[in-house]
């Protein structure tokens, strides 16, 4: 039988990502999005509101997916409106799709605030499971939207008989312009702007982020698990974190970065200084640079997301994850975390989007 992905949040870091690693895979792919591009060749756009289920059906009428892949949410002032909204999103698509009979596994995306609990909970509070952070930890109670889409997930699982696979990232690197939660781009246009003004490269995060031990995510690595999950039989119906699979301290990697950019480091000298605020008044400097490179986007929102690189910096706490569960079972990619940052500021720079 074909497979036929459909990837939920194709515009995305984790979505792109996915999409290319599928087609490259040789699967038929659809990528569902409410304003789909044509950046990845072989991707079949679907423009669809989540949130309608008729529009949903409409869009969706000619295509019978045996994959879904969700790696997409929406950001909410409360946690609240966060778990109504994201549980809707999930509902409705999988909902849609239940009539069809063709769907043969669902993998959602969450991350690591499945143990952390929302942001307002860990920043004010500062109560973690023990590190590294493994999947059999109990969930906390804390209203959680992750939560709520896993038990979407579970119910139409029951419902319709398809497996379910539930992927914890920690904070993701990857190339994706546009997105609202990508550090590679964000740090490497900080970085640009420090470059062509001679400012210093500034920490801007807690002390508890600068010395301890940390981890993160390369889109490539989370979309090789989320293929792996979704074709083998023993992943089936379970939950996986997906890190690169190497460990670092941000007092090191600070300055490896800043020298790629040639540019001088500045590391935590006792506050927070939040890179939000570091760039509210950098937008005209950015056109200006735009201009004299001739960069793509001129547009500094666009390509930062700062306040989300200040809530994965600013931590208070140490966080790392325990990868043993998906190495046992024979999922073994590996990348360096240093790498997967400069391959996004090489690609950043090929594409023209920074000097």
């Amino acid at each position: 039988m074909e497979n036929i992905a459909l990837v939920v949040g194709a515009t995305g870091i984790t979505g792109s990502n996915l999409a290319e690693e599928l087609i490259a895979q040789g699967w038929t792919t659809y990528g569902l999005s409410r304003n789909p591009t044509s950046n990845i060749q072989g991707l079949r756009p679907v423009k669809a509101d989540l949130m309608n289920e008729q529009d949903l059906a409409e869009a969706l009428e000619g295509i019978s997916p045996t994959h879904i892949y969700f790696t997409t949410w929406m950001r909410n002032d409360t946690e609240e409106e966060n778990i109504r909204v994201n549980s809707m999103l999930v509902r409705n698509l999988l909902t849609v799709l239940s009539s069809k009979k063709s769907v043969k596994h669902v993998a959602l995306v969450t991350g690591l605030k499945h143990y952390l609990g929302p942001f307002e909970a860990y920043a004010k509070k500062g109560v973690l499971p023990e590190t590294p952070v493994r999947e059999e930890h109990p969930r906390l109670p804390l209203p959680n939207f992750y939560y709520a889409q896993e038990d979407e997930v579970y119910r139409a699982s029951e419902r319709d008989g398809f497996t379910w696979s539930i992927h914890r990232p920690h904070t993701v690197i990857g190339y994706a312009v546009g997105n609202l939660m990508n550090i590679g781009t964000t740090l490497a246009v900080y970085a640009s702007i420090c470059k062509e003004t001679g400012r210093k490269f500034i920490w801007p995060g807690s002390e508890a982020q600068w010395n301890g031990v940390s981890d993160v995510t390369d889109a490539r690595v989370l979309a090789q698990q989320l293929v792996w999950a979704s074709t083998t039989e023993s992943a089936r119906n379970q939950a996986f974190n997906i890190t690169n699979g190497d460990v670092f301290r941000w007092k090191w990697l600070w300055k490896r970065l800043a020298d790629w950019f040639g540019i001088e480091a500045e590391g935590f000298d006792g506050t927070i200084k939040p890179l939000e605020k570091e760039l509210e008044n950098d937008h005209e400097i950015w056109i200006s640079i735009a201009e004299k490179y001739n960069l793509k986007e001129r547009n500094l929102a666009r390509l930062s997301s700062a306040w989300h690189t200040d809530l994965d910096l600013g931590r208070p706490l140490e966080v790392m994850c325990d990868m043993s569960k998906s190495r046992k079972l024979g999922f073994t990619a590996y990348t360096s975390t240093e790498d997967s940052f400069t391959d996004v500021f090489e690609r950043l720079r090929a594409e023209n989007m920074i000097p």
